[in-house]
């Protein structure tokens, strides 16, 4: 399937002429990217994009990805963003879908360890239901699974987990040490209050 026939549940669900959330366009350089952006929405939560196929495949995470090997954390499937949108951060105005504040949290990029292994293209791993990465961010690093565990509410859950590597830690929360965008340098208040200043 085509990247923008992928991202046809993105573009419906948006208004792009109230939304600054990028269009589907055709920038190149995102290939094996991945971004985590803290997202302040109806609940704050943690959206994980890795890219495929031209594509960001994305998971809701709520409690945000973990360096605990013991932590399996929810990861709630959600639709293809475009790769543009891994540089988003900013306010999605009221009323629009996922309205609330956006924050690069983390971004880098990532290798896929099946394939080292056992051949497996991303994309193959993506419908077999697991995924195993490692992560080259600033401050998510190692390898990490996402494994398909059923489907709820017509959404696919899956869990995040840590692998026992050298960037493992159970002592370590980035969620809560590493509060500020990777992007801007800014807390997710000062996102918004600089969207308001702007737009006021």
């Amino acid at each position: 399937m085509a990247a923008k026939d992928k991202l046809k549940a993105y573009k419906d669900k948006r208004d792009f002429k109230k939304t600054s959330e990028p269009e589907a366009g055709t920038k190149s350089g995102y290939k094996q990217m991945f971004v985590i952006q803290k997202h302040d929405a109806s609940r704050l939560h943690y959206d994980f994009r890795l890219e495929v196929e031209g594509v960001l495949v994305s998971w809701a995470v709520p409690k945000g990805p973990s360096t605990d090997t013991r932590e399996k954390r929810l990861a709630i499937r959600t639709e293809d963003h475009p790769v543009e949108y891994a540089d988003f951060e900013g306010v999605i105005p009221e009323g629009e879908y996922g309205a609330g504040t956006v924050m690069v949290w983390d971004r880098g990029t990532y290798r896929n360890i099946r394939s080292d292994a056992k051949g497996k293209s991303l994309g193959n791993s993506l419908k077999e239901g697991k995924i195993e990465v490692w992560l080259n961010g600033k401050k998510i690093k190692g390898g990490y699974s996402l494994i398909k565990t059923g489907r709820d509410k017509g959404k696919e859950r899956w869990l995040m987990i840590k692998h026992d590597d050298t960037h493992a830690d159970a002592r370590r929360n980035p969620v809560s040490s590493q509060p500020k965008s990777v992007k801007s340098g800014k807390t997710l208040h000062k996102i918004k209050k600089a969207d308001e200043k702007n737009s006021g």
